[in-house]
């Protein structure tokens, strides 16, 4: 019987399948946040468009609580009754409580879930209604000693919810950069409910193959530099610099002495006749505003037709001949 039981040790269980001991991807956990945002907007159009036919600005004054209640509603059915979001039940995830040092899968508690619920809902309402909450708090009260005391207190109270709001805010990106440090939390409010996501089914695959992610991480930061470079480009001074390249040498030999008679008649940016006709230092002549508008537009203007410096905007003076008859 020794020799049995020294042969064959007491193996230690390797642990429920179900332990949170592989850790979640960060790409994972903020697609599961940006499919939760996705769903609450679709949540929150749908509900607008049953009102589309009645009285426009009808759902304005009650705004911000109609989308917390709908948060609260979506809240019931999703995270409060398996621990898990929408986004996170998509992607096989689901959250763990972290207020126990143990390796096996800890639900989150009643507390956590309403915690989580009104960290994450709380600041956006407080903060969609924190010019209407003077009134309420009673700084509007008409038995203040003059109404200067009373505008003091009113700023008082706005730059500390502003001060709060700031805190926050430089709160949440701290919290973040120490999310990208070691992948836990990606939000603030899961930090202080002590929630944690962890994968809801063992040595889970992602759907998605990494070919399919590298091509889409490249045409997203060619799509970025496009985003990025297009508004740098003088596309108006692109095309004038090419027909005048183009064109500009056979329409000055062959057509430049009825074009100079004739260009009075058309505005060189609309092509209509000119309104309030201005030139900017060339032959060609435009309506005051377009001209006006895309010198605002464009510093380093240049006449669409010969690619010429634009100038000094100034009136085009012409003789009128009257001929009796």
């Amino acid at each position: 019987m020794g020799l049995e039981k020294a042969n064959n040790p007491k193996r230690t269980a390797p642990g429920p399948p179900d332990a949170p001991q592989t850790p979640v991807l960060r790409i994972s956990q903020l697609d599961a946040l940006e499919l939760d945002s996705s769903l609450e907007q679709l949540l929150w159009t749908q509900f607008a468009q049953c009102f589309q036919n009645c009285r426009p600005g009808l759902l304005t004054p009650a705004e911000p609580e109609l989308k917390a209640l709908l948060y609260l509603l979506l809240w019931r059915f999703t995270l409060y009754s398996n621990s898990a979001t929408v986004g996170q039940s998509l992607l096989s995830l689901r959250y763990h409580s972290t207020s126990a040092p143990s390796l096996q899968y800890r639900p989150l508690s009643s507390g956590q879930k309403l915690g989580l619920a009104i960290l994450t809902a709380g600041p956006s309402w407080l903060q969609e209604r924190s010019l209407r909450l003077l009134p309420c708090l009673g700084l509007s009260f008409r038995g203040a000693p003059s109404e200067r005391d009373d505008s003091l207190l009113r700023q008082r109270v706005r730059n500390a919810l502003t001060l709060v709001s700031g805190f926050i805010k430089l709160a949440s990106v701290i919290n973040f950069l120490v999310f990208l440090r070691n992948g836990r939390h990606p939000v603030l409010s899961e930090r202080i409910s002590g929630a944690r996501a962890v994968f809801s089914k063992p040595n889970v695959v992602r759907d998605v193959t990494y070919q399919y992610m590298n091509r889409e991480l490249l045409w997203h930061g060619f799509a970025e530099f496009l985003i990025f470079l297009l508004p740098l480009i003088n596309a108006r001074k692109l095309k004038a610099a090419m027909f005048s390249f183009v064109f500009g040498g056979k329409r000055s030999h062959e057509e430049g002495a009825s074009e100079h008679k004739e260009v009075w008649k058309e505005c060189g940016l609309c092509g209509e006749w000119p309104t309030m006709p201005h030139t900017v230092g060339c032959q060609h002549v435009f309506c005051y505003y377009c001209i006006k508008s895309h010198s605002i537009a464009d510093a380093y203007l240049t006449c669409p037709k010969c690619g010429a410096e634009a100038g000094t905007l100034e009136v085009v003076k012409m003789d009128v001949q009257v001929v009796d008859s």
